[in-house]
């Protein structure tokens, strides 16, 4: 009997199920990862995405890829019911092998990385968790495509829905938890929002302090800063196109405000800012580095945040020596 000539469907039909395949298994993981880093974060990580970028694109992945795989591998065993010579095409068995050796070389590599680290004392809650999960996946892997090899799925279709829904309900479950953490996609712009309403008083503030150095005196509205020639636009609500709330209460003292629509996010960029720096280009001496700590942390509604400015820390111009 000739062997069954793999169609150009046969082709495309095994390589598009094996790329959904890679790819959602390793969004996955990835996936996983973070949510362990979200529970048991890494102290020495000072940065944490405030917008879960990374979570958004897996989630998006298995959205996507996973069902496209159980709906490709679902044509080819229907075809391969109906014709089962297609059993023994070359394409079905590299696939299945080099998937095997794949998953199992995942499980081997995790192994002997828990065995080295715990050799070397360095074992950690989330890195074991981690482990665990390669071990899990890869190994369900390794398990579902040998059974494969062996034609145990096709000899018990009804078991190969089974683990196919099964699977789905894990991958459902885990792209769930996602939004238990970062939020619905409502709730992630009405942070960007937040977020940008701190950038916009953070420059605000910036230039009330340079108009104070040039002038000696604050300004007694925000119109008072703007100058076309050096750039100097004062920003607006970015959600509702309103202007900020400023007012002076001392000659060196003035607050602004801003409504916002959530508390400060834990891994928001205003949770704590730096002090502001010193206006940059200046050949001067100026002595301290800023206002005395100008953190922007807020609530919900309408927040407003005092400012007092050093005259030390941020001498007059006309008071600053030059080099």
């Amino acid at each position: 009997m000739d062997k069954p000539k793999v169609t150009p469907k046969d082709f495309f039909l095994w390589a598009g199920a094996m790329i959904a395949l890679y790819i959602s298994i390793f969004a996955l993981i990835n996936l996983l990862f973070d949510y362990i880093n979200y529970v048991f974060p890494d102290v020495l990580n000072y940065y944490a995405d405030p917008y879960s970028s990374s979570i958004r694109y897996e989630m998006a992945a298995l959205i996507v890829l996973f069902p496209l795989f159980l709906l490709l591998i679902r044509f080819v065993r229907k075809d391969i019911a109906r014709v089962p010579e297609k059993r023994d095409l070359w394409i079905r068995r590299w696939v299945l092998y080099l998937t095997v050796f794949i998953a199992g070389a995942a499980v081997a590599g995790a192994l002997i990385t828990l065995i080295n680290y715990f050799l070397g004392g360095e074992i950690t809650t989330r890195f074991i968790l981690k482990v665990l999960v390669v071990v899990l996946i890869a190994g369900a892997g390794l398990l579902h495509f040998l059974a494969d090899i062996w034609g145990y799925w096709i000899q018990y279709p009804e078991r190969a829905r089974m683990i196919g829904w099964g699977a789905g309900l894990v991958v459902l479950a885990s792209i769930a938890a996602g939004f238990f953490i970062m939020g619905s996609p409502t709730q992630i712009r009405l942070y960007r929002f937040d977020d940008q309403k701190v950038n916009d008083l953070t420059n605000i503030q910036y230039q009330i302090v340079n108009y104070w150095q040039q002038k000696e005196k604050l300004p007694a509205t925000l119109a008072d800063l703007q100058d076309p020639i050096n750039g100097n636009i004062i920003p607006l609500d970015p959600q509702t196109g309103a202007a900020y709330t400023y007012q002076t209460i001392g000659k060196l003292s003035f607050k602004l405000c801003a409504t916002f629509n959530a508390e400060t996010q834990p891994n928001s960029p205003s949770v704590s800012r730096a002090v502001m720096p010193a206006p940059a280009g200046l050949t001067l001496e100026i002595k301290g580095s800023g206002l005395e700590q100008s953190t922007w942390q807020h609530g919900v509604g309408e927040t407003c945040f005092e400012r007092t400015i050093d005259p030390e820390r941020y001498p007059p111009f006309s008071k600053q020596k030059t080099f």
